[in-house]
């Protein structure tokens, strides 16, 4: 009990403030990716600018390397799972393996936003300030002084939120990792060297459209905790199963949480930010958004759909299947219609966010660990492709138009045969990680029986994959234009992404049993 003297000299007897026990080795990485985002701002904030690039890149790799080493370290220890930091936090299997596909993710788009040699000075470099005459700056002295280095803080701040994000054990922490996760993306997306106009569109509608979205999130957080008292995702789960309070509350606050979750998971139809931010931002932004995010805002799907609200799957679990047979169909017709790579990749992801739906609409260990292996499949393959697509140029930058990759093959036959392997796993051709990260969520779904939901996911499927074949045959059979994009010469950074892309794409469709054993090793704890 602690003592306070009031101003009569009168002694109070105070309680002793309980102090919530913290699990450093459980939220270690973590706290190793923010205290390197905090680092690296006093990194721009105090080094010369010339010196900068250097040591952000070293930051934010280190800083993902250790993350690692400490996330392997604690999951050898095994266990069933822990919650801390007065439960806002758990740390459970599923999200161990969600923490480590967002740390190898993180570090191969880390590797294509530092790289420097296909876009020279790089791809988020500020307007050169060379000029004629004597003393002026030489161009790549420029380049390396208006550098924007403080993408790699962002990303790593964006990276720490994701992290958290799949770990949120109440609403209110979820909400505030959403905010740390997204607000960092809303300025990647405008520093685009070239096309800024456009990267600068991408970045204002990415903002607004984000901010109606964690509106509708907060305002769904705020309803039930109205129904529930609490916050706390087991909390609402107990509601949920012994409460006789009326249920407006409940469901009128699950569908406005849904609608900031599947906004973030680019799930139609609340995707309609995804094509504009994909096409406008820097590619090595796009590939970041498009794999990471994907994986944290199916993190945290699957944990508030199973921790929260299982008990009363039967009434909203209908609505779900609507929304994924939409964000389905919405992909594949739309990205028939496609004439820009990136925008077609953009729909492409649409439709495999209605694939992964299913996997977390199953409610069981086999759904949720076959769309935690399809999480794993999909962010390696994206970061590749966009890889490769940031590798095709013209004078004014990326060439996208689907009209420039005609006799890619001819051209260039080994970045034609890698885009073309990777088009593959996309459509989910056997041998390949998409093949069997589809079978796996398929076969969940069919094991809770959800056929028609099926049959549907397959049919799309086979439409989805005309448009990447599409992309094939013009590599292949068509011939190049005079005029036509260069392919760059990739660095060792993006080589480095590129190469892991598609090693990890290949073994998982040969060898998926290591990553499956690991996906498939328990469920949430709250």
């Amino acid at each position: 009990m602690g003592v306070l003297t009031n101003g009569a000299g009168a002694m109070t007897q105070l309680p002793d403030v309980q102090i919530p026990p913290i699990d450093y080795a459980a939220i270690a990485p973590i706290l190793v990716i923010l205290g390197a985002a905090c680092l690296a701002i006093l990194v721009e904030a105090f080094l010369p600018r010339h010196q900068r690039w250097s040591v952000q890149v070293g930051l934010s790799l280190a800083a993902i390397v250790i993350a690692g080493v400490a996330l392997a370290v604690y999951a050898r220890g095994g266990g069933t799972g822990v919650t801390t930091l007065s439960d806002s936090l758990a740390v459970d299997p599923p999200t161990l393996f969600l923490w480590g596909t967002l740390l190898a993710l993180g570090l191969a788009a880390i590797l294509m936003i530092a790289d420097r040699s296909v876009e020279p000075g790089g791809a988020f470099v500020a307007e050169s300030r060379a000029t004629d005459g004597p003393g002026a700056m030489t161009r790549a002295a420029a380049g390396v002084a208006g550098m924007r280095t403080e993408v790699f803080p962002l990303a790593l701040f964006s990276l720490g939120g994701m992290m958290v994000f799949c770990a949120a054990n109440d609403l209110l922490t979820m909400f505030i990792a959403l905010e740390v996760l997204s607000l960092p993306l809303y300025l990647m997306c405008g520093l685009a060297k070239r096309r800024r106009l456009l990267s600068q569109e991408a970045a204002v509608k990415y903002f607004l459209l984000g901010a109606f979205a964690s509106a509708f999130f907060l305002y769904g957080l705020a309803l039930l905790y109205g129904y529930a008292g609490s916050v706390k995702l087991q909390a609402i789960a107990d509601a949920t199963a012994g409460t006789e309070r009326s249920d407006t509350l409940l469901f009128a606050g699950l569908g406005l949480l849904l609608v900031g979750l599947l906004f973030k998971a680019s799930v139609g139809p609340f995707h309609t930010w995804t094509p504009d931010v994909y096409q406008g931002a820097p590619t090595a932004v796009t590939g970041f958004m498009a794999a990471c995010t994907k994986v944290a805002a199916f993190g945290g799907i699957l944990r508030v759909l199973q921790v929260a609200f299982q008990a009363s799957s039967w009434e909203w679990r209908g609505v779900l299947w609507a929304v994924a047979i939409a964000s389905m169909v919405i992909g594949v017709v739309l990205g028939l219609t496609q004439r820009d790579i990136k925008r077609m990749i953009a729909y492409s992801s649409v439709a495999h966010a209605g694939f992964m739906l299913i996997g977390a609409i199953a409610l069981t260990e086999r759904g949720l660990a076959g769309t935690l292996f399809y999480l794993l499949t999909y962010g390696f393959t994206t970061i590749a492709v966009f890889g490769v697509i940031s590798l095709v140029r013209r004078a004014d930058g990326e060439a996208t138009h689907l009209s420039d990759w005609a006799g890619l093959a001819k051209r260039s036959p080994l970045v034609a045969g890698v885009f073309t392997f990777l088009l593959f796993a996309l459509a989910g051709i056997p041998l390949t990680s998409g093949f069997v990260g589809k079978f796996v969520v398929f076969e969940a779904a069919l094991a809770d029986g959800m056929a028609p939901l099926v049959v549907v996911a397959l049919v799309a499927s086979a439409v989805a994959a005309f448009f990447y074949l599409r992309v094939i045959v013009l590599m292949y059979f068509s011939e190049p234009a005079a005029d036509g994009p260069t392919v760059s010469v990739p660095g060792a950074f993006t080589t480095a992404a590129i190469t892991l892309g598609v090693v990890v794409t290949l073994l998982l469709g040969v060898l998926p049993t290591l990553a499956l054993d690991w996906a498939n090793v328990g469920g949430f704890v709250s």
